[in-house]
């Protein structure tokens, strides 16, 4: 089955940290240009961050720049999102999405993917 899995959410107190997985199953994520985009209760899904499957070069929004980290390994078919100093408005599910024609991120996550994942639930709480 081909897929991707989001997982490492969990509950944080604010300024805490927690880093995401996102591993492809049954395909390799190799060349896949590979999205995180979030969506909290009542809001729309927005994009946060990007990595080439090209060149490794990477997009943040200015709502995470200088917080969270987007990096992958493709020896362990798996990109990741590190999150620092975390806020309560970071509180949302976290997905993650790849799509092997778009080789750059080109200032922005791409919308249109080939693989989603299901999510996983980051919420930042004390």
């Amino acid at each position: 089955q081909l897929q991707l899995v989001e997982s490492g959410g969990g509950l944080v107190q604010p300024g805490g940290s927690l880093r995401l997985s996102c591993a492809a199953s049954g395909f390799s994520l190799d060349y896949y240009t590979v999205s995180w985009f979030r969506q909290a209760p009542g809001k729309e899904r927005e994009g946060v961050s990007c990595i080439s499957g090209r060149d490794g070069t990477t997009y943040y929004a200015d709502a995470v720049k200088g917080r969270f980290t987007i990096s992958r390994d493709n020896a362990k078919n798996t990109v990741y999102l590190q999150m620092n100093s975390l806020k309560p408005e970071d509180t949302a599910v976290y997905y993650c999405a790849a799509n092997m024609g778009f080789y750059y991120c080109s200032g922005s996550v791409i919308f249109e993917n080939e693989y989603w994942g299901q999510g996983t639930q980051v919420t930042v709480s004390s």
